[in-house]
């Protein structure tokens, strides 16, 4: 950091001056103009609450409005179950026979009949829907695991996105300050007119560079505030600072172990079996329609007075004839074959779409991991030193200020686009959580 504010000292000295009249009074207004542009920092708010990794995916698993949707179908699913292998409703009926037209309301003359009827389906469809009912609260309960996955991976992204954006503006707030802490330094050394007119133009490019910067980064803070605010189930506008620290130290899991732990753990193979499951019972319940089923009734009946006896009861039974329309069953039974193959196809493609999923998502790992260890290993490192020997070069009028402003950018930017690898290995990973459908063991952040 001493390099960065014996650099910046030589910096802000170009931008004491204007652009083509060498005046200081002139070169101190375009300083203060373009320090107000740059020198607003970025404190965090003391109304924002401030979240780790763990504490923001416990309030979105907890808050988030799409997970709220599939477990009110999971809770709508799992209703029906008694539903589905319940008895049809029994039925009450009464029946006057021979009622005179000439006398209506005479039902003494008339034959009266109180029923009770009740329906059974045939053997082994009761348990049937009662299975298919069960189905489906298994899909609806993957789907909803399907949704905390997808949940938990995209605040995981958010997360390093604004932690990514915070860092971004931490580091333009370290120049901005060191910029402005070397203004007299600065005029002080352009007052001996040691600095062309062309590196100063060039300076001010420099700085303002850190104003483009700046407006981007801002802009990449509240896009990623809102979108994690989103997950969370708050207002998109609502304050939110996040915590945490990179880590590349983690070794990443083998590809056999991932998709050995992918087979067994994501939400929508699951899904893809349990409606291939779903799918056999739905083919042995078209099976059934061959089974007759049947329904009884028994009643009362009171015959006419006079006639002996007159209080009787009867029995009713009633059988359906499926034989009889063998062709719809039959095209009911084929169109359920259908359905079976077709949904152990999609099984079969999707498991071949994970195994590629998780291959190209470690891929992706591995080199963002490989890039951000390069950026902090070497070329950061590097770039720091090359400042250093240009400050000490720049000292002893060994190399011109443009040299030295071109060294101290590329530390700028080897800088922000370390935190960019950083945070892009971070989200490579949940990438691959997303592929493997499970945590993955390098989650890439201390939490």
């Amino acid at each position: 950091m001493k390099t960065l504010h014996i650099w910046m000292g030589a910096l802000c000295l170009a931008l004491t001056l204007p652009a083509c009249n060498a005046q200081i009074a002139d070169g101190a207004s375009a300083l203060h103009e373009l320090s107000l542009l740059i020198g607003v920092t970025h404190a965090e708010s003391a109304a924002a609450p401030t979240l780790t990794l763990d504490e923001a995916e416990r309030i979105a698993l907890e808050e988030n409005p799409e997970i709220h949707v599939a477990a009110r179908k999971v809770e709508a699913a799992e209703s029906h179950v008694p539903v589905a292998g319940a008895l049809d409703d029994p039925q009450a009926m009464y029946r006057g026979w021979q009622v005179p037209l000439t006398k209506p309301w005479d039902y003494n003359a008339a034959q009266n009949m109180f029923m009770l009827g009740q329906s059974f389906p045939g053997r082994g469809k009761r348990d049937l829907r009662t299975n298919i009912a069960q189905s489906d609260a298994y899909l609806a309960k993957d789907d909803l695991e399907a949704a905390r996955l997808r949940v938990r991976v995209e605040v995981r992204k958010a997360f390093f996105d604004m932690l990514r954006a915070q860092d971004d503006l931490r580091i333009h707030d370290e120049h901005v300050g060191i910029a402005q802490q070397a203004i007299e330094a600065a005029r002080i050394k352009y007052s001996v007119g040691k600095i062309p007119q062309v590196e100063i133009l060039k300076a001010q490019v420099a700085l303002t560079r850190l104003a483009e910067h700046m407006i981007r980064f801002e802009r990449d803070a509240e896009v990623a505030r809102a979108h994690l605010n989103t997950l969370l189930g708050r207002r998109p506008e609502a304050p939110i600072e996040v915590r945490g620290e990179y880590s590349l130290n983690a070794p990443l899991p083998s590809l056999d172990s991932l998709v050995t732990t992918a087979m067994q753990a994501r939400p929508d193979l699951a899904e893809a079996a349990a409606a291939e499951d779903k799918s056999q019972k739905e083919q042995n319940m078209a099976k059934k329609a061959m089974v007759p089923d049947f329904s009884v009734s028994a009643g009362y009946m009171l015959l006419p007075s006079g006639q002996n006896p007159r209080n009787n009861y009867m029995v009713e039974g009633s059988m359906s004839l499926p034989w009889l329309n063998r062709k719809k069953h039959d095209a009911e039974v084929n169109e359920a074959a259908a359905a079976v193959s077709e949904k152990s196809a999609e099984l079969v493609a999707m498991k071949n779409e994970a195994l590629g999923q998780i291959e190209e998502s470690l891929a992706d790992a591995r080199a963002a991991q490989r890039l951000a260890r390069v950026y902090q290993q070497s070329l950061k490192p590097q770039a720091e030193q090359t400042l250093h020997a240009a400050v000490v070069a720049y000292e002893n009028d060994q190399t011109s200020f443009l040299d030295l402003l071109d060294s101290q950018m590329t530390v700028v930017d080897v800088d922000l686009a370390t935190i960019d690898a950083t945070a892009d290995f971070n989200m490579k990973m949940a990438d691959l959580e997303l592929a493997v459908g499970a945590p993955v063991a390098a989650q890439g952040v201390t939490k």
